[in-house]
């Protein structure tokens, strides 16, 4: 099917499933070694080899295009971390072997941009590093934005083949066009993706953040009471639950926020969010708007994350509001 971004999509997807080769490597052939960055947050040599390998593809194919991106190169210009380096070279060698480690920076740096345009790209090579650290749920999320609103969305989820029926691991949508999943190796048959069409709350199957860190898990256990939802919540890493959602294997998916003063990266929820609205789902904040993409490298018009469905969304953002709002009045919450 021709549609308007049928090179980004041939892009994307080719260098995502690249990335996915190294990050598969390391998990399987390395003990994963991380790095500490300024926040404290873990970094490894497969995010930085992720990362180059994704930004020298969409450089060569669309020069003019900016990217925003989590990591920079900062780091391995450390003599300690000489080692990292080294180790990061190797692996991108292994397609590219004439490239040096000067150029792999640069590859890596081209996910700096600081300014931007009308159309740019945002990356994170590898959402869910500490999942990736325990061999466990990660994402690589892809996603081309232009004017403000998310036009491709691609996630590589190399260990969510173990969850799903038909052993997929690559999620994709195309602004208007439908969302699909198929596997890591191309030419693998494709599939429309769907969500649920559960209507009814309490047999809602929801899946939040593994970290506590990441979202407050005693606010989503008050919500699922108040909703009279008795499964237990589904604990996974990354942009892997957009695609869960995405593929019909739950219904909900919450993150909600742990701190003040904090703004969701957008490299964190771009690629997902397409991928479950195209599959018929709604994604907002707590507010009940729809991400804001446009404002930088933070989402920050928007707080806390509800993705549904779509049929569950009014029930569940009302229980979400008024669990919060209790919370925040420092009432005893009304379950």
């Amino acid at each position: 099917m021709s549609h308007p971004y049928a090179s980004e999509l041939a892009t994307g997807l080719a260098a995502v499933r690249a990335a996915a080769r190294i990050c598969q490597t390391v998990q399987a052939t390395i003990t994963p070694e991380a790095l500490e960055k300024k926040d404290l947050s873990p970094v490894t040599i497969a995010d930085f080899a992720s990362q180059g390998v994704i930004c020298h593809a969409i450089g060569e194919s669309f020069p003019a295009d900016p990217i925003i991106a989590e990591e920079d190169s900062q780091e391995l210009h450390q003599p300690e971390n000489a080692r990292f380096l080294e180790q990061i070279s190797s692996l991108i060698q292994q397609d590219y072997r004439t490239a040096s480690a000067d150029e792999i920076c640069r590859w890596i740096d081209r996910g700096g941009a600081n300014t931007f345009s009308q159309r740019f790209w945002t990356l994170d090579p590898i959402d869910g590093t500490k999942g990736f650290l325990r061999r466990e749920q990660y994402a690589i999320s892809l996603a081309l934005i232009i004017d403000g609103q998310i036009a491709l969305g691609i996630l590589g989820c190399p260990n969510l083949a173990t969850r799903n029926p038909r052993g997929h691991s690559l999620f994709y949508a195309i602004a208007g066009r439908g969302a699909f999943s198929t596997t890591l190796e191309p030419g693998a048959e494709i599939t429309p993706i769907r969500v649920t069409q559960s209507t009814d709350p309490a047999l809602a199957r929801f899946c939040e953040s593994f970290e506590s860190g990441h979202s407050a898990h005693d606010e989503s256990a008050m919500i699922a009471e108040k909703l009279r939802i008795t499964a237990s919540p589904v604990r996974m890493d990354s942009q892997a639950k957009y695609a869960t959602v995405a593929a019909g294997e739950a219904d909900v998916y919450l993150r909600l926020p742990t701190k003040a003063g904090y703004y969701e990266k957008i490299w964190d929820h771009a690629g997902g969010v397409l991928i479950v609205q195209e599959a018929g789902g709604t994604v907002t904040d707590l507010q009940g708007q729809p991400l804001n993409f446009s404002c930088g490298r933070e989402l920050r018009e928007n707080r806390g994350v509800i993705v549904t469905n779509g049929p569950l969304h009014p029930a569940v953002l009302a229980a979400a509001q008024s669990i919060i709002a209790q919370k925040a009045a420092n009432q005893p919450v009304n379950r």
